[in-house]
């Protein structure tokens, strides 16, 4: 793995307002630079809000968060937001423009970008995210999985370092998971942006390029997907779903293994 990172958590705590317990508490990470790292856990593990202090909209209580080696705090918050951009479980609480395309660059107009280079770049990110053709439509009449290619859309046109997608495929049909997935793949890939993935589902996580796993507001395991998965067992123990393909290997007698589709196929 490539020591080099862009995001780090140093002992991080926090804990909302009137609570008893720390939501998170004590955590340290490194998220890697232009990797795709996955947060996982079980709900109220405290991975949604790790995003939230990632993007300042929560302040932490002890520790320290930072963004390539540069402490965030309230005075630098404004600049370092403009490296990172999030999408939501709903895509449709972003969304601001009447059309698609208005929608998308609704962001470069708060940064007042020229309306020629706006006209430039917008049909260009459209077209990165396979939303081209829907251009013209009202974001509302969209599937659920064109709505979140437009959120994507809406956070690619400012040139982020990093996107975090909070449960984006929550709301998807497997169809719509399996679309988004490609193309978080493609922009880590293809466009050289760091992806961080938040989600509860592990089926997602296999194709990234590390894992960090929640419990109960700590760090439980990090490592690749190929290191946490064939310890199998102990993500059970917490309350964690298996991948389809590795919990029919171990249906099948045979021990934790790191397995997708295609590999289980092969083995039966």
């Amino acid at each position: 793995m490539n020591n080099e990172h862009i995001i780090e958590f140093d002992n991080v705590s926090f804990q909302y307002q009137g609570d008893e317990w720390f939501t998170l508490n004590d955590i340290s990470f490194k998220i890697p630079k232009g990797k795709w790292t996955s947060i996982v856990g079980h709900n109220g593990s405290g991975k949604s809000t790790i995003a939230k202090l990632m993007m300042g909209m929560m302040q932490y209580q002890e520790g320290r968060i930072l963004f390539e080696d540069q402490r965030v705090t309230p005075h630098n918050l404004t600049e370092i937001r403009k490296h990172i951009g999030i999408v939501f479980q709903n895509p449709e609480n972003q969304f601001v423009g009447s059309t698609v395309q208005y929608d998308v660059a609704f962001g470069l107009e708060n940064f007042m970008v020229p309306y020629e280079k706006m006209h430039e770049e917008v049909p260009e990110v459209l077209k990165e995210v396979d939303m081209y053709a829907q251009r013209n439509h009202e974001p509302q009449a969209l599937s659920g999985g064109q709505k979140q290619r437009v959120a994507i859309a809406g956070v690619l046109v400012l040139s982020p370092e990093v996107i975090i997608l909070d449960e984006a495929t929550s709301m998807l049909d497997p169809e719509g998971k399996a679309s988004l997935m490609r193309l978080v793949r493609h922009l880590n890939e293809d466009k050289n942006v760091t992806i961080i993935s938040i989600t509860h589902d592990l089926t997602e996580t296999v194709d990234s390029d590390y894992m960090i796993v929640l419990n109960r507001g700590k760090v439980y395991e990090m490592g690749t997907p190929k290191e946490i998965f064939e310890k199998g067992s102990s993500l059970t123990e917490i309350g964690l779903d298996l991948p389809f393909p590795m919990k029919i290997n171990q249906m099948l007698g045979n021990p934790p293994e790191f397995l997708n589709y295609d590999e289980l196929v092969d083995r039966l």
